[in-house]
């Protein structure tokens, strides 16, 4: 290929960079691995310390390219502040979803250094996913993620959960790929191209008139294939199982960094090109949502194992996401912003209290195993108490914030309906939220847990809590970074 033909590769150096870098690491396990537990271990924590090494790389080359938007190949590849703020949340969660899952592996006994190199190729799908400007490199990171998301799933072989979990997240995830390329068909067929700003283009041009029936289908059918990837209502039903039979590490990953893509793909993809199609995905987006958080409101309440209680607890909060996405405007797509990065942070740092959770040690997940912990784990309680607060919106912590944000820019769209069930699902929410503050410090202490905790989990908690409790003191880096990458959207 001559070299005035050769991509700018500039705008793609982190990908280049983490692909390159996954790829010498798998490479190294494979040669510090010759069929030895010990060395097995070994190269575990060295690729893993290494893994963490990388992420901290490619977010900084990310941050380092953030100047101005770029895109390469042709166009199907963008990087601008909306793709730099995403990438850097996913990047903090892969990163420390490799440093809590060490010790949780040596323990099961499932110490692998496949752990940290699939998180890396997932990371890469999700970069690939943030950046994605045509419905084909669109695809091509969602499967990119995906396909390592079904390994890590089941990564605990010998677990009939965990291979379970696995396998119905692959059966029901090519479900939904397959609902988004026919989607993706349809939305070509009537247009005659795949790429974003092509797509704008044309429905710009339709000056108002109705868009064919086969269109609204195709969008519809794309509607459907993100929403599962989201976890929203009415494609959620693989959640709680994936959630509960994958490894707790796993779980925590999947909870935070393949949700925070997804969103970032749904608003490119119902803001860049569909935007013109307001009118026709809004009240799809409003079913959605409203879906979401009232079914991740009620269905957790009878909920006993903290795992699931989870999985419907992210159902609810896609949901309160996703208003933002249906007001369709800058505040609203700015609230979603806000939201997500305050979500990273309590998200992670519940699972990293959940990851302390043993007895004799033995992983126990059960919501009755906190009794008495803020008699035996007072600092653990504490951390644990903040983040569920947090998620119940109770002010001054963060998640008052982000749910101030999100139904502030629903009522100035004049949805006041979305506003007041999403007001109303946070009241029966906060339900099964103060119930885990009330297990912890009310009900008697019968059987304590392990007392040792992990530097790096109380590292994790600690940093998390107090992100979360003292966020009103100075909430201005999130929210200059979350308005300027709103705003970089609708440039764009």
């Amino acid at each position: 290929m001559p070299l005035a033909d050769m991509p700018n590769l500039i705008p793609a150096m982190p990908e280049l960079f983490l692909v390159f870098t996954a790829m010498a690491l798998l490479m190294l396990g494979v040669f510090q691995t010759e069929g030895n537990s010990a060395r097995a271990v070994r190269a575990d924590r060295l690729v893993s310390r290494l893994g963490v090494v990388t992420v901290a790389l490619t977010a900084l080359l990310v941050a380092t390219i953030a100047n101005r938007p770029a895109s390469t190949f042709g166009g199907m590849f963008v990087v601008d502040a909306f793709a730099v703020y995403f990438k850097i949340l996913v990047l903090v969660a892969s990163g420390i979803a490799i440093v809590i899952a060490q010790d949780y592996l040596e323990t099961q006994g499932i110490a692998r250094f496949e752990y940290a190199v699939l998180i890396l190729f997932a990371t890469l799908g999700m970069l690939m996913m943030i950046s994605a400007n045509d419905l084909i490199s669109l695809y091509l990171g969602l499967e990119m993620q995906s396909l390592s998301l079904y390994v890590i799933a089941s990564f605990q072989r010998d677990d009939a959960h965990s291979a379970e979990a696995g396998l119905k997240y692959f059966v029901l995830g090519a479900l939904a790929s397959g609902m988004l390329l026919y989607g993706s068909s349809l939305v070509y067929g009537f247009t005659g191209t795949t790429s974003f700003p092509a797509l704008a283009q044309v429905f710009t041009d339709l000056h108002g008139e109705a868009a064919p029936v086969g269109l609204i289908i195709g969008l519809v059918f794309i509607l459907a294939g993100l929403a599962f990837k989201v976890s929203a209502v009415p494609f959620h039903m693989w959640t709680p199982d994936v959630y509960e039979g994958a490894p707790t590490p796993v779980t925590a990953f999947f909870s935070v960094a393949p949700k925070l893509a997804a969103i970032a793909l749904f608003l490119r993809v119902m803001i860049g090109p569909f935007g013109e199609l307001l009118a026709q995905w809004q009240q799809i987006v409003v079913f959605v949502s409203i879906a979401s958080m009232v079914l991740g409101a009620f269905a957790a309440i009878g909920q006993r194992n903290i795992k699931r209680l989870m999985a419907y607890s992210s159902i609810g909060h896609v949901g309160y996401a996703l208003i933002g996405l249906a007001v369709g405007d800058k505040a609203g797509i700015q609230g979603v912003l806000i939201y997500m990065g305050i979500y990273l942070f309590m998200n992670l740092g519940v699972f990293a209290c959940i990851l302390c959770m043993r007895r004799r040690d033995q992983m126990v997940v059960g919501i009755d195993d906190l009794a008495g912990l803020g008699k035996s784990h007072p600092m653990m309680a504490a951390a644990l108490a903040v983040f569920m607060f947090s998620m119940a919106g109770i002010p001054p912590l963060a998640g008052f914030f982000g749910k101030l944000y999100i139904f502030k820019a629903a009522v100035e769209a004049e949805l006041y309906t979305l506003a007041i069930i999403g007001v109303l699902s946070s009241v029966v929410a906060a339900f099964y939220y103060i119930r885990i503050v009330r297990v912890m410090y009310f009900d008697d202490l019968t059987d304590t847990l392990d007392r040792t905790i992990g530097r790096e989990l109380a590292g994790v908690m600690a940093v998390a809590s107090l992100l979360i409790a003292l966020f009103w003191i100075y909430p201005a880096p999130l929210l200059s970074a979350a308005g300027i990458a709103a705003a970089s959207l609708f440039e764009g």
